[in-house]
């Protein structure tokens, strides 16, 4: 098991991106988090196999038709074991 934070910068507020990334973590079995921050980026927690984390992250990194993405962060943590689905928060 993999877990890692995604803050996502550029324009990914207002046009569906979290929606987007939950629909594209449920069709990759992750669970985890996605939601708003207050200066316009988005920020991910997410926890799965680590194969399904690596074509996650490379979706980040291009985002939605919606979206323009500019930088990622990707952090790495300790699985928690603690998300049972991936919410929009």
């Amino acid at each position: 098991m993999h877990r890692v934070k995604i803050v996502v910068s550029g324009r990914v507020q207002g046009v569906y991106f979290r929606l987007f990334t939950q629909n594209k973590a449920k069709h990759l079995a992750i669970n985890g988090t996605v939601q708003n921050l207050p200066d316009g980026r988005v920020e991910i927690y997410a926890e799965a196999d680590p194969l399904m984390i690596e074509k996650f992250i490379k979706w980040c990194r291009k985002g939605p038709i919606t979206a323009r993405v500019d930088t990622i962060e990707v952090t790495e943590l300790e699985p928690e074991f603690s998300y049972k689905s991936f919410d929009i928060i």
